[in-house]
């Protein structure tokens, strides 16, 4: 058994690196369980209230950009892969390839950020932001419209948000992968990291339909 001198990644409370690679998976594991069940309660609240005003929701589903929303989902399928490949570039002690494919993936990170500002800014334009200048055209029940919006900019705000700190994840990540810090005998953070970041990307691909596609023209 290696000692924790001759690995000086291993933790102090693990005796082996397979088992502290398996506890932290299990930790990133556990919070992203809760992070479905908080996200699981937005999904039941927005299919509730769009069951109960079908018509409203569909005509306010009708006023986002569903090629804003195509390309953001395209651009996160991207750097899910991006994320594959940087694990694997850990796992078989690439140095190179895995600066590259963690920079290609902030970047990528970075695009979908940058598109979602540009459309929540079309959002404020078109008077789409709740508040009292809110106005929905071709329905007077403003106030169902109001709660649809309400929902999205919530559900996209707070995976937006969760964007951000994957963002300061990765960069983190690239800062060790500089410093010569992961390789085939320790990938941990990277393989950690790739869970949360593909997490996230998983939520979009469920906004995306749920907001933008589901009937949509239903108004």
């Amino acid at each position: 058994m290696a000692s924790h001198t001759e690995l000086p990644e291993l933790r102090e409370q693990f005796e082996t690196p397979e088992q502290q690679k398996e506890i932290s998976t299990l930790g990133m594991w556990t919070f992203l369980v809760t992070e479905i069940m908080f996200f699981g309660g937005l999904f039941l609240a927005y299919s509730i209230y769009r069951h109960e005003f079908a018509a409203v929701f569909g005509l306010a589903s009708n006023q986002l950009n569903i090629v804003i929303g195509a390309v953001n989902t395209a651009v996160l399928i991207c750097s899910s892969f991006t994320m594959v490949m940087a694990v694997h570039a850990a796992q078989i002690g690439s140095r190179k390839a895995l600066i590259i494919f963690l920079i290609l993936t902030i970047l990528l990170g970075g695009v979908f950020l940058g598109v979602k500002a540009y459309e929540w800014n079309e959002k404020f334009e078109q008077h789409h932001v709740p508040g009292p200048s809110f106005h929905l055209a071709g329905t007077q029940q403003q106030g169902p419209a109001q709660l649809f919006f309400s929902l999205y900019f919530t559900m996209t705000g707070l995976h937006a948000l969760h964007m951000v700190v994957g963002e300061g994840l990765m960069l983190f990540l690239l800062w060790g992968a500089i410093a010569g810090k992961y390789g085939p005998h320790y990938y941990t953070p990277v393989d950690i990291g790739g869970l949360y970041w593909h997490f996230v990307d998983i939520i979009w691909i469920f906004l995306f339909p749920l907001l933008y596609l589901i009937a949509r023209h239903q108004h």
